[in-house]
């Protein structure tokens, strides 16, 4: 048995759709038991938000729901005719009909669990299943959908609960050490290890989604990413058990349009740095980066970064901190891309942050924040360094 997802590129066209079909019924030879999901065909989804935004200025999420779950429904249904029509046995599913129960907040749900007896009984009977992904249902009984990148999702958790091997085909050939965009000498990989590309996808990758990584990796289940049009293999998302050896550094990852926020002669007192944190999260601001340097004992500098698109209201929350702790500066005009790089090797050799920081100083590559975790190092630098710092940490550890 096997799961097998196709991205929107894979199933863009009538033309692909049939090339699809064509691809899975040569498989079906090999594999009896096949189970399919599906995207939305190309940027239909993003079709689907511009009509909701034009008939409302704040359309409301439920009924976005309903609508951007339209899409993969189309793609699914669409794939099972082509299927039928070149004497495939096959049939489509809603994430519904599929058992995908869900909860959480409207347009970004999470699968809690899969009644799959459904999917089994049609299994049995010799059918490809094609399911829609990115989309359940939840306790209320409203449609559901997974927030970005939920196809995989969908795909990886239905793998898992049948316990068999998933395939993940989109338009490119596999897992880079970079973006080839970024970095055209970047490597494709053969293997990777769970927690390396979950490291990646939160800290940029887009290639696949954290939480399809953290359930392949919860429930063992191997993940190929591989391209739909290509014949060339792809990558393995495993266990790092199972892999030869622990690359000091296995890939690089950027996040662009990030605000580095600087907040000079705070209070420092654990209220205020509350108060100030505790304001950003109601407000549902996604702090990343942090730092805290104390000048005295009772005045403190700050910096953080967040997303680009979160700045303003980043700017209100601070004029209404003035008024409370008057006195203080903040900068929000200092424009970053966070570059990080990720190894499992960093858990066993040290000296990884420090040839990065030379790199940087031969380089004139300048950088305003610093974090680390078990496996990864990133750095808060301006935008316009970003091409030649990926190139001068790629050449160096010949990524």
């Amino acid at each position: 048995m096997v799961v097998i997802k196709f991205g929107g590129s894979s199933v863009g066209t009538i033309e692909k759709i049939k090339q699809i079909a064509q691809q899975i019924a040569k498989r079906k030879l090999k594999d009896k038991e096949i189970v399919i999901v599906v995207s939305a065909m190309g940027k239909s989804t993003n079709a689907l938000i511009e009509l909701a935004k034009q008939t409302s200025a704040d359309p409301s999420v439920r009924e976005l729901d309903m609508l951007m779950a339209t899409g993969e429904q189309v793609s699914s249904s669409l794939l099972a005719i082509a299927l039928n029509d070149i004497g495939v046995k096959a049939i489509s599913l809603t994430g519904f009909q599929a058992g995908i129960r869900t909860e959480g907040i409207h347009t970004k749900n999470k699968i809690v669990d899969i009644s799959d007896h459904k999917l089994r009984g049609f299994i049995e009977e010799g059918n490809v299943v094609v399911v829609a992904g990115f989309q359940g249902i939840n306790s209320s009984g409203d449609i559901t959908t997974l927030g970005r990148g939920g196809s995989d999702t969908t795909a990886v958790a239905i793998a898992a609960k049948l316990n068999c091997r998933c395939e993940i085909y989109t338009d490119v050939e596999g897992i880079y050490t970079t973006n080839p965009a970024v970095y055209k000498d970047a490597k494709k990989l053969s293997e990777i290890s769970y927690m390396e590309m979950a490291e990646l996808a939160h800290l940029g990758a887009k290639v696949m989604e954290p939480r399809s990584v953290e359930i392949g990796q919860k429930y063992s289940i191997e993940i190929l990413v591989a391209s739909a049009h290509s014949k060339n293999s792809g990558t393995l998302i495993k266990g790092a058990n199972t892999m030869l050896e622990a690359k000091v550094i296995t890939g690089i990852s950027v996040i662009d349009n990030v605000e580095v926020v600087t907040i000079n002669n705070y209070p420092n007192s654990s209220k205020s740095v509350s108060e100030l944190f505790s304001r950003l999260a109601n407000n549902e601001v996604n702090i990343d980066m942090i730092n805290q340097s104390v000048i005295n004992k009772d005045l403190i500098n700050l910096s953080f970064t967040c997303d680009a698109t979160e700045l303003k209201t980043v700017k209100k929350i601070i004029d209404e901190l003035i008024k409370l702790y008057p006195g203080f500066v903040a900068n929000t005009n200092l424009k970053a891309s966070k570059i990080s790089v990720v190894g499992l090797g960093m858990r066993s050799q040290s000296g990884v942050a420090a040839k990065i920081f030379k790199l940087f100083a031969l380089n004139d590559i300048s950088f305003q924040l610093v974090t680390t975790s078990e496996i990864s190092i990133s750095y808060a630098i301006p935008s316009n360094l970003v091409t030649k710092a990926v190139a001068v940490i790629a050449k160096e550890f010949k990524l």
